[in-house]
């Protein structure tokens, strides 16, 4: 049991203080995962980076997914899901969570690009992991991207979520695998909802308030 998000980032640093020699990058996923991603960063004393990506739901029932999209545009398609859409539906729900990721985008980054990743340990980090459609795209956008090393950290996830996300990553670091698994919540004592402001507050927080982006590593 996690007391909250950020003590949750606590215990995961202290399993990735390994990788702190590699000089490595938090991506975080929003909303709640920045806030853990904010503190793994901290004690990892590297970056701190955003990745939006959106979970595609059914137009008549957002909250099920079918899949995920990058920022990027990367996908993360379930089959079963997926299956009983037309393409025409399934590009009208893209539509509308492309316009909600460039508000997302310009809210917590301010537009500035996503990091170059080439030859990095990157360490992708949530809250927690229930259907992970999000996690999935965003890993396969960073895949693009050609990082030296691939982690995914987590405070929590299924079994067959576990064993699913090492084939799509070279190490996984998750600290709690409940034998009965039913939402991410059950392993905090506070699981408030994060807001927008607050992950704004976490990304200028980080290392000085810069907020990671291409052209900022550019300029330097």
């Amino acid at each position: 049991m996690f007391l909250n998000r950020m003590e949750a980032g606590e215990r995961l640093a202290q399993e990735l203080l390994d990788y702190r020699k590699t000089n490595p990058i938090v991506v975080a996923i929003p909303r709640g995962g920045v806030e853990t991603g904010f503190r793994v960063a901290e004690i990892l004393n590297c970056e701190l980076a955003i990745a939006v990506s959106r979970k595609l739901g059914y137009l008549n029932n957002p909250e099920a997914a079918f899949g995920a999209m990058a920022e990027d545009g990367s996908l993360y398609m379930n089959p079963r899901a997926s299956g009983r859409l037309s393409k025409e539906e399934i590009e009208k729900v893209m539509e509308k969570e492309k316009k909600e990721i460039h508000r997302r985008i310009r809210k917590y980054r301010k537009n500035r690009p996503f990091p170059d990743l080439k030859n990095r340990t990157v360490i992708v980090v949530d809250d927690g992991i229930a259907t992970g459609s999000t996690l999935m795209a965003t890993l396969e956008m960073c895949k693009k991207k050609e990082p030296d090393t691939l982690i995914v950290a987590a405070p929590v996830c299924g079994s067959d979520m576990k064993s699913t996300l090492k084939k799509h990553a070279d190490d996984v670091v998750i600290l709690e695998v409940p034998d009965e698994y039913y939402a991410v919540s059950q392993v905090y004592r506070d699981f408030s909802p994060v807001t927008d402001k607050e992950v704004r507050k976490w990304v200028e927080e980080a290392h000085g308030g810069s907020i990671v982006g291409e052209s900022e590593k550019q300029m330097a």
